[in-house]
């Protein structure tokens, strides 16, 4: 999931910003450019689990004990340090690719820094950095292929995109810190779950995974994707949200954790299906639905 984010803004970005191109290959990511934007905003996504893990050993250490860290497989200075050299690899990247991403990665990173160190102990409204600092994800991808302007606005589509990553990574979040309501009431951790109950988290995630779902088809319509993305959006969609009304029938950490899992493979299918799509309309022509 984390390498087909960063993979299908890119691939939309250039999509998008020459819709005109005479030579349809021109509406694809130069090669070089696009391998080294899907490893710096996988090095920038995988900094950020580590920098977490390595604050929340104690939480991890009751609700996840075969973990590296509360194992003991790797030190928490190694681990600190290895998030450090992901964190500098995706700065790297960023300078190389355009200012504009650079700006925009150091804003998740502190906002994402600003979660892990101190927001997730003190509110319950701690889920809310985590999905701005992921929403930032694409929209730095998206300014490598396709830098702002003047005027500094983005299209449509990529705001669109945005938007639907941080809403649903507020669902994806929730779902995955209900399972582990466990531990961090013992730690005195004040999540939703752990504030509100499940059965509000399982609502909260229902609202805000049927809003993602409606962006993800808003991004069909705007960016003149086709009908294999839509077919993805519809019915992968539709599906997932089949799972939140089990959850919410159901609201149990252990069913919260399985949503967990369950959106990440969405995504996961979500994002092949976009970056099929553009790559058969270049390949092929217009797959319009």
């Amino acid at each position: 999931m984390d390498l087909a984010l960063p993979l299908s803004a890119a691939v939309l970005a250039s999509y998008v910003a020459y819709p005109g191109s005479i030579h349809s290959l021109d509406r694809l990511p130069e090669p070089l450019a696009l391998a080294a934007a899907v490893l710096g905003g996988y090095c920038a996504i995988t900094s950020s689990y580590v920098f977490n893990d390595y604050v929340d050993v104690d939480v991890d250490a009751i609700n996840l004990p075969g973990r590296p860290l509360p194992t003991g497989k790797v030190s928490r200075w190694g681990a600190l340090a290895f998030g450090l050299l992901l964190a500098g690899m995706a700065v790297a990247v960023a300078v190389a690719l355009n200012p504009q991403s650079l700006v925009v990665l150091l804003a998740a990173v502190l906002t994402i820094t600003t979660y892990s160190a101190a927001a997730k102990r003190r509110t319950w409204l701690s889920f809310l950095p985590v999905g701005v600092a992921y929403g930032l994800v694409p929209v730095g991808v998206w300014l490598a292929f396709d830098p702002a302007g003047p005027d500094g606005v983005l299209p449509v589509p990529a705001v669109l995109f945005g938007l639907m990553i941080c809403v649903t990574d507020w669902g994806f979040t929730l779902s995955g810190v209900s399972r582990d309501v466990g531990g961090d009431r013992l730690r005195d951790v004040p999540t939703f779950p752990v504030t509100f109950g499940i059965p509000a988290t399982a609502r909260l995630v229902t609202a805000c995974w049927a809003t993602g779902v409606g962006l993800s088809i808003a991004i069909w319509a705007t960016a003149g994707l086709g009908w294999p993305y839509l077919a993805a959006a519809v019915g992968g969609g539709a599906w997932l949200l089949y799972q939140c009304a089990d959850f919410l029938r159901h609201p149990a950490p252990a069913r919260g954790g399985r949503l967990f899992l369950q959106a990440g493979h969405y995504r996961g299918v979500l994002f092949a299906a976009l970056v099929a799509d553009v790559v058969l309309t270049v390949a092929l022509g217009p797959t319009g639905a």
